[in-house]
């Protein structure tokens, strides 16, 4: 079996930085295998890999309920995280560069979080999420703080179809003074899907501007979803 770390390398990484530069997301097929699919899915009931549960409804963010991660990660979550950032963190410094704005990204990882340190930022964001029939997640974006990298990702681990119908991840995007347009994805079963956190730029007759975004789930018609949220920034404590 291919290492991760091997399949991450082996990507296609361009085809991945042009299809977010046009559309704010790409799309990584069977990135996990089903067996490591499972092995995260179980990693649900040990309450002891957790620092914090959240039931949605409570906060009215949807109906479901999800887990932030304690540091240390479990090794594979750990080496996807540490894994993929290398590859995002030139495209994030390219759309910080066509906003004009200050800031440029580390191209390691652990740079990234001794950032997030020094602002205060500790806790950890990984965090696994589980809707069951009626579970839904609203339209929402991920920050913690003011430090925040633009890019993100979450893995799909169960089998659409077959395990849940229903589901599907959405994505918005609002171009300033236009109607918001809607994107549903389908992702199957070890699929990742990389997107932006808050925003992507978008090339128009007067430079380049912000289109805001957002990403949400539609609601779980039948059955068990569950996928894995990677953010690569801390939260604040």
């Amino acid at each position: 079996m291919i290492e991760l770390s091997q399949k991450i390398a082996d990507l296609d990484w361009n085809l991945i930085r042009d299809s977010m530069h046009q559309k704010g997301y790409a799309v990584i097929e069977q990135l996990l295998t089903e067996s490591e699919c499972k092995d995260i899915i179980n990693l649900y009931q040990q309450e002891e890999l957790y620092r914090k549960t959240v039931v949605m409804a409570r906060y009215r963010f949807g109906l479901g309920e999800y887990k932030y991660f304690n540091y240390p990660l479990p090794s594979i979550i750990d080496n996807l995280r540490k894994g993929v950032y290398p590859y995002l963190a030139p495209i994030a410094n390219e759309w910080f560069s066509a906003l004009k704005l200050n800031k440029m990204f580390p191209m390691e990882h652990s740079e990234l979080i001794n950032e997030c340190k020094a602002n205060g930022q500790h806790e950890a964001t990984v965090l696994i999420l589980r809707y069951s029939e009626g579970g839904f997640n609203t339209l929402h974006q991920d920050l913690y703080g003011e430090v925040f990298f633009p890019l993100q990702m979450v893995l799909c681990l169960n089998k659409p179809e077959e395990d849940y119908t229903g589901g599907e991840f959405v994505i918005t995007q609002q171009v300033p003074r236009a109607q918001s347009k809607a994107i549903v994805l389908k992702p199957k079963q070890g699929d990742a899907l990389i997107f932006t956190t808050n925003f992507k730029p978008e090339r128009g007759s007067k430079g380049y501007y912000r289109v805001n975004m957002k990403h949400g789930v539609s609601e779980v018609k039948t059955g068990i979803r569950h996928t894995l949220g990677i953010i690569f920034h801390d939260a604040l404590s």
